[in-house]
């Protein structure tokens, strides 16, 4: 490849697609190919400071509540970061990038969930990215109930267990997470070449091998 090659993983928190990252960066890298790996928020220095304000459930009890916009500029603020400190450099450098989560996120929670519409996070992307676009978007969108569970029992979990915290957007309302599905089975109608959107709640083995023929086929037409 001349240029590297960008995939990203999208869906809720518990639908699976970090695991299904690993996994496929693990495969890849089986396969002696250059991987770089990245998720946002975070990815950077900068970004994980962000990641934190974002996703705190404490960062509102102690600096007040964060409006939508000032959450949707943060996200960009991560995003450019990663996009001129990692993912650019990356691709210049023929490596295969598979980042967990990109502006389809942004689209999904802020422009569906918080209710700030695709317009706007469209044009910020366009601004501040340089409207750099995957090759290839992954959604994982397995039945909405499940994931949600998943998610809200891993953080409890983590926060047990580890001391972290990143329950903020979990503690949201069912409806809040019905918009942000919504937008993400709408994402998927539109740009039908860039999204495959995998509906299944297959086994975690089973998906990963649609993953990873997939991958194969889009990587030899691209070489």
């Amino acid at each position: 490849m001349s240029r590297g090659y960008f995939i990203t993983f999208e869906g809720l928190d518990g639908s699976g697609k970090t695991t299904q990252l690993r996994l496929l960066e693990a495969s890849l890298l089986a396969d002696g190919r250059n991987i770089v790996t990245l998720r946002q928020p975070g990815g950077t220095a900068l970004g994980d400071r962000i990641r934190g304000v974002l996703l705190d459930s404490s960062t509102e009890s102690a600096l007040g509540p964060i409006s939508p916009e000032a959450e949707l500029a943060l996200m960009f603020a991560d995003r450019a970061q990663a996009v001129a400190q990692v993912i650019r450099p990356a691709l210049a450098a023929s490596s295969i990038v598979l980042c967990d989560r990109y502006t389809d996120s942004s689209e999904a929670y802020q422009g569906g969930g918080r209710q700030l519409g695709s317009e706007r996070v469209l044009a910020l992307h366009a601004a501040l990215c340089g409207d750099l676009q995957p090759d290839l978007t992954l959604l994982l969108l397995p039945p909405l109930a499940g994931s949600l569970a998943r998610a809200r029992r891993r953080n409890e979990r983590h926060t047990r267990t580890r001391g972290t915290d990143e329950n903020r957007f979990e503690r949201e309302s069912d409806e809040f997470y019905q918009r942000i599905y919504a937008t993400y089975r709408e994402i998927a109608v539109r740009e039908p070449k860039r999204v495959v959107c995998l509906e299944s709640d297959a086994p975690i083995d089973t998906i990963h091998d649609q993953i990873r023929l997939l991958v194969a086929e889009r990587l030899a037409a691209s070489e």
